[in-house]
C-alpha cells in the first residue's frame, strides 16, 4: 500500500513572497512582502508542503542563467527562514517563452503558467493530491494553472493583480477564484479555515 498522498500549497513567487520587481535579477533587489514568514509558518504547522511554481522569462530572455535563478531562489529562502519561515519543499520555475530571446528556451512548453505543468510535476514528484490543494498568486495565469491542476485557488491584491495578462498562447480566460485577500497573511487564515 502506497504512503497516502500530502497537500500543499503552491505559490507564486514575485508578488506573493516577494515584491514584484518586473525582472528580478539581482539579490539587492529582493524585497520579502510583509507578513509573508508568518504567513508561511502557519501553513507549515497547519501541515502543508510548501511550494513555490514561478514562470522565469528573465532565463529565456537572457538576463539570467537557470544556475542564476535558483541561486536567487536560495537568498530568498536564506531570507525567509532568517525571517521565521520554514524551509520550502520545492521550487519549480518554467524558463520558456514562445518569444524568446534565446532560441533554446523558444518553445510551447506544459510548464510555462496558465498551463498546470509545474504544479503537476510537483504533485508527482513530491507525492502531493491537488484536490487537496491550494494555489496561491497574484495573477490570473496562476489561478489557471492552480485549477486546471485541481487546486483552489487563491487571490493575491500585491500589485499584479490588476495589471495586463503575461502573454501566452491560449486565450486567458476568466476564472473565480476561491477567495481573494490583500496577501499572503490572508490567503493562509482562509486555508487553515478551510481545512
Amino acid at each position: 500500500m502506497g504512503s497516502p498522498m500530502r497537500r500543499a500549497v503552491f505559490l507564486d513567487r514575485d508578488g506573493v513572497l516577494v515584491e514584484d520587481r518586473n525582472l528580478l535579477v539581482a539579490a539587492e533587489a529582493i524585497r520579502i512582502l510583509p507578513g509573508v514568514p508568518a504567513a508561511l509558518a502557519s501553513l507549515r504547522a497547519g501541515g502543508f508542503l510548501l511550494v513555490v511554481v514561478s514562470n522565469q522569462a528573465v532565463v529565456a530572455r537572457g538576463l539570467l542563467d537557470e544556475d542564476g535563478v535558483r541561486g536567487l531562489q536560495a537568498e530568498i529562502q536564506r531570507r525567509l527562514v532568517q525571517a521565521g519561515a520554514p524551509e520550502l519543499d520545492g521550487f519549480y520555475f518554467c524558463p520558456h517563452h514562445t518569444r524568446a530571446t534565446l532560441e533554446r528556451y523558444r518553445q510551447d512548453c506544459a510548464c510555462r503558467k496558465p498551463r498546470p505543468g509545474l504544479l503537476l510535476q510537483a504533485a508527482g514528484e513530491l507525492g502531493i493530491d491537488p484536490a487537496a490543494s491550494f494555489m496561491v498568486g497574484d495573477r490570473v495565469t496562476d489561478l489557471l494553472a492552480g485549477a486546471a491542476a485541481g487546486c483552489r485557488t487563491i487571490l493575491v491584491q500585491t500589485g499584479q493583480h490588476e495589471a495586463p495578462p503575461i502573454e501566452t498562447l491560449e486565450p486567458v480566460r476568466e476564472i473565480r477564484p476561491d477567495f481573494v485577500c490583500p496577501g499572503l497573511p490572508g490567503a493562509a487564515g482562509w486555508i487553515l479555515e478551510a481545512v
